[in-house]
């Protein structure tokens, strides 16, 4: 059975809700280079926790999950911008920042508790 892993699950949806901001960028507002920044950075939250669960110590499992924190910044940092140019509504936006925030609120508490341990 596969154990359930909050932050996995959640970076995942929230990778897919970029996918689907990323392809509406393209297709309807003829946004080629901010929508791709932000796919870049909005996927590899997901793909670092991924590699984080993989790692073979507690000090690569660390280092993955800092990654994995400063790239939800970059994307956090792609959202507003792309709300206040007005490529995004401020409702979608909201939404999207929202999840963003709260993978952040996460992995800072991985973050914090692991760096005791190390």
């Amino acid at each position: 059975m596969k154990e359930k892993n909050l932050i996995r699950d959640k970076s995942y949806q929230f990778a897919l809700k970029i996918i689907n901001v990323f392809k509406h960028l393209q297709k309807d507002k003829n946004e080629f280079v901010l929508s791709k920044q932000l796919l870049k950075s909005g996927t590899s939250i997901g793909a670092n926790i991924e590699e984080a669960i993989g790692g073979q110590t507690k000090k690569d499992f660390f280092t993955k999950i800092t990654i994995a924190y400063k790239e939800a910044r970059e994307t956090n940092y792609w959202i507003r911008l792309l709300r206040d140019s007005h490529y995004l509504s401020d409702e979608l936006a909201q939404q999207l920042l929202n999840d963003c925030n709260e993978i952040l609120k996460i992995l800072g508490t991985i973050q914090i508790s692991l760096k005791n341990k190390i």
